[in-house]
């Protein structure tokens, strides 16, 4: 079959010249954080290597690869689907082939078209990145049949890790601590009750074929163990084209501990010491760190020995990462192996001074590792945020799509943005909607997070909905910020899930003085003659008398007998550091309302609007009639984009509240969604395989 492919080549005169009005796009100013961090392996400009690569992902691990292989000399090629047509990564390239339509199933994850990109664009190796085909032991065979070099393990390592039952049996064959479990795959919904009963609960139902958390669910009784069969089975077979279950022992509140390792054709091989994976929603990660606060340099070793133990017994070369459940009392078990680079892998990078895309080319190439284990430092701390376009008050994160219309990342030291984004960059339905993995590096642990909540405080992304409330939220939790996580930290630590945080009187006072100046500012632009106002700020609970007076070079504001002086700023500015009683601000003016005097100020991650009225119209507000509101009980709205996969009513049918109705899948995750009420289905304005908005009316209820 032939493909019809469009190469398009790019100079690096023109990268610059697209790259200059958007700071965030500068691939130069990209490049200088990476070089100052790559000690322990440093490039050599004389090692001969690859004249081309190809990269057979999208996205901000795409350009990352870039990254490198520029570093090392090396022309690359991007490819893209529809939807990326304007994306980072192709302008970054030295060529670009387009490969289909905007959907991963017509693009990335259609194997012949990346073959024939290679083919037409004469790369010599191609990096896979992580997802789409980065595991895909056939797409490797292929590879290897055109004598073009895989950046990643050979086929019969990725074949053997990538099910879970042949990888646990060689676990157990290289001597690696497993989890107990049945050892066969999960035949039907009696089977899995019969197994769950037989391991006792809670189990971990999960595909044979998984990864990124799809199709993994957790059955503490018989009616979730159905249940996570049959949802963790759809996901598996609309992620991986492979539905086989399996179930093993979930072991409760383990810590998610990740070894990641690289290892030669010449029997060369090291651990990069480990990598605190535990926080994590729906068995995806949410915040990672290096090193653990938990494992002691015993515990470290014994893992990363059975990591390497592992990786020999199957052969393995490349980077590669060993995950490991840890109990409290240290014992730990072979989880899986992610045969590719993993998306945390910056947080490795900090604390090694390895650069790990650069060792896998080299590693490709056929040279040895440059070092041993002994010249692996441990050299300070690294957190990894992973900033998503998702609303965390919604089950701790429902996708959000859109355009950003304003976005700028945050800078300074020992800050880190990898992201494919820049301002003006769309987040479609098509592909996970990470927006950046934000790293934070410091001498010490105490240090990074406080980097970290500097830079979440400094990152402005308007457009999407996103996390980094949730983000900045966890950096000043109690149990978090003392190095106590678990897997069940997200559900443990927000029983009722995440809402945004109550702030202390004194900060909402310190808010409503800026909305009061921002509205003063506003005046005096007008050529308002006064020069004293008084507002009555209110947000959502309650409503505040305010005084604002200007003076020469700021204002003078009087917040029910509290003085706060305020300076002048810049208005044109993304973020505004203030300083208030002695305490620095960092502020994000996100604008005033279209249809009225409301303020909207972002603070450490979250947004809060202030509406601003004189006296007199706060009066006539306060007897206005209250509209009534609809009952949202009756209605079941999409809480996401996504597809209908499954109808489980119909029309006239009796409904009790928490009963499933349907199914939408969004980002391949299945999201079972039930009913608000007991009641009678009156109207069902869906059917499998429809696509849904945000907030469409799917199901009502009389």
């Amino acid at each position: 079959m032939v493909w019809l492919l469009h190469v398009r080549k790019l100079t690096t005169s023109s990268l610059l010249r697209n790259a200059v009005p958007v700071a965030v796009v500068n691939p130069r100013r990209k490049q200088l954080w990476a070089d100052t961090i790559y000690k322990t392996n440093p490039i050599d400009p004389a090692e001969p290597t690859f004249k081309k690569i190809l990269i057979a992902n999208r996205g901000e691990i795409a350009v990352r690869v870039i990254r490198s292989a520029r570093k090392m000399g090396i022309k690359t090629v991007a490819v893209y689907s529809t939807a990326d047509s304007g994306a980072m990564h192709v302008e970054m390239a030295d060529e670009a082939v387009w490969i289909g339509e905007s959907a991963a199933s017509q693009s990335y994850l259609v194997m012949d078209k990346i073959l024939d990109a290679v083919k037409q664009t004469g790369a010599e190796a191609v990096h896979p990145g992580y997802g789409f085909l980065s595991e895909n032991a056939n797409f490797v065979k292929k590879l290897e049949d055109m004598k073009v070099k895989f950046m990643g393990p050979p086929a019969v390592a990725i074949h053997g890790m990538g099910d879970k039952l042949e990888s646990k049996r060689l676990a157990i064959k290289a001597g690696v601590n497993t989890v107990p479990g049945f050892d066969g795959e999960i035949r039907d919904e009696d089977h899995c009750l019969e197994i769950s009963k037989s391991i006792g609960y809670p189990v971990m139902i999960k595909a044979s074929a998984g990864g990124g958390g799809k199709g993994m669910r957790i059955a503490h009784n018989d009616k979730e163990a159905v249940e996570g069969f049959r949802l963790s089975k759809n996901e598996a077979k609309a992620s991986f084209g492979d539905d086989r279950i399996l179930i093993e022992k979930f072991v409760v509140k383990p810590r998610h501990i990740e070894i990641q390792i690289l290892c030669d054709s010449h029997g060369n091989g090291v651990y990069l010491n480990e990598r605190e994976c535990s926080i994590q929603r729906r068995n995806q990660k949410v915040i990672e760190e290096a090193p653990s606060p938990f494992v002691d340099p015993e515990l470290r070793k014994a893992m990363g020995n059975q990591a390497l133990d592992l990786a020999k017994a199957i052969g393995y070369t490349s980077a590669g990462t060993v995950e490991f459940l840890v109990d409290n009392k240290k014992n730990f078990y072979f989880l899986e192996m992610n045969t590719r680079l993993q998306v945390e892998h910056p947080i490795s990078e900090c604390i090694t001074g390895v650069d790990l895309v650069a060792e896998m080319i080299r590693v490709a190439y056929g040279h040895k590792l440059k070092f041993s284990q002994a010249d692996i430092p441990i050299n300070g701390w690294a957190l990894e945020l992973r900033v998503y376009a998702e609303d965390p008050t919604r089950n701790f994160g429902t996708p959000s799509t859109g355009r950003l219309f304003k976005y700028v990342e945050p800078r300074g030291e020992g800050i880190r943005c990898d992201s494919g984004v820049r301002e003006g960059s769309e987040i479609s339905v098509y592909y996970d909607p990470m927006i950046c993995k934000l790293v934070s590096y410091g001498a010490t642990r105490n240090e990074a997070i406080a980097r970290g909540k500097y830079a979440l405080d400094s990152y402005v992304i308007q457009g999407v909905s996103h996390n980094i409330s949730l983000l900045r939220d966890i950096l000043t939790e109690k149990s978090y910020v003392a190095g106590d996580t678990d897997t069940d930290y997200l559900p443990r630590v927000y029983p009722k899930g995440f809402t945004i945080p109550k702030l202390s009187e004194s900060h909402m006072d310190n808010l409503k003085a800026v909305a009061a100046a921002l509205e003063a500012s506003r005046y005096l632009r007008l050529k308002v003659k006064e020069s004293s106002w008084d507002f009555v700020v209110s947000d959502q609970e309650n409503a505040t008398a305010v005084n604002i007076s200007k003076l020469e070079n700021g204002f003078l504001i009087n917040v029910e007998g509290r003085e706060i002086t305020l300076p002048t700023w810049d208005m044109g500015k993304s973020t505004v550091n203030l300083d208030i009683d002695g305490e620095t601000f960092i502020l994000q003016i996100h604008g005033r309302g279209r249809n009225g005097p409301i303020w909207t100020i972002g603070f450490q991650g979250s947004s809060y609007d202030f509406k601003l009225l004189s006296p007199y119209a706060q009066t006539l507000l306060d007897i206005m009639p209250q509209p009534k509101l609809g009952d949202t009980a009756k209605e079941l709205l999409s809480p996401m984009p996504g597809v209908v996969r499954s109808v489980v009513v119909k029309v006239g049918d009796k409904v009790f509240k928490g009963q499933e109705v349907c199914t939408i899948e969004a980002m391949k995750m299945q999201n079972k969604l039930v009913a608000g009420a007991d009641g009678i289905i009156g109207e069902v304005n869906i059917k499998e395989g429809d696509s849904v908005a945000d907030e469409d009316v799917l199901i009502t209820l009389k």
